[in-house]
């Protein structure tokens, strides 16, 4: 059984204020998406390294264009999703949403970058990625976290 039904279409902008929105990321990112990730590289490496290897201490630039351009097309392909979270102008990236298969179902993670932790940004990221998951996404018991 497929993870998504085949005629699910994926959001493509997602509110989450007024000031702050989601949308799959894209290789053209990487300008603002690899400070985001440096920036917060111990904190993510210490959630995501042991299962994903990821972000290695070592990352270039032209790697995270790489893995960039590889999510991408895993959400064009529908097997995979990384959703940037974005001021409104889209020139700062401040976190991601992942959404992942699990067997029929989904793993879903994400995170804000080092200078948001404990904000109501993050907060109001925490509140609304359960709820807009249950509200949009065909999956009837998502996994929340690694």
């Amino acid at each position: 059984m497929p993870w998504l039904p085949a005629d699910f279409a994926h959001p493509t902008r997602v509110p989450l204020d007024a000031e702050h929105h989601l949308r799959p990321i894209r290789e053209s990112d990487v300008d603002i998406d690899y400070p985001a990730v440096m920036g917060s590289r111990e904190r993510l490496w210490a959630r995501y390294g042991e299962k994903w290897g990821w972000p290695p201490a070592d990352m270039t630039h032209e790697q995270d264009r790489v893995d960039l351009a590889r999510h991408e097309r895993e959400q064009d392909a529908h097997e995979s999703f990384n959703y940037a979270l974005f001021d409104a102008a889209e020139t700062q990236l401040l976190g991601c949403v992942y959404i992942d298969p699990d067997g029929a179902d989904a793993r879903i993670s994400w995170w804000v970058v080092d200078e948001y932790v404990g904000t109501d940004l993050e907060r109001a990221l925490d509140a609304f990625v359960p709820k807009w998951i249950a509200e949009v996404w065909p999956f009837t018991s998502p996994h929340y976290g690694v």
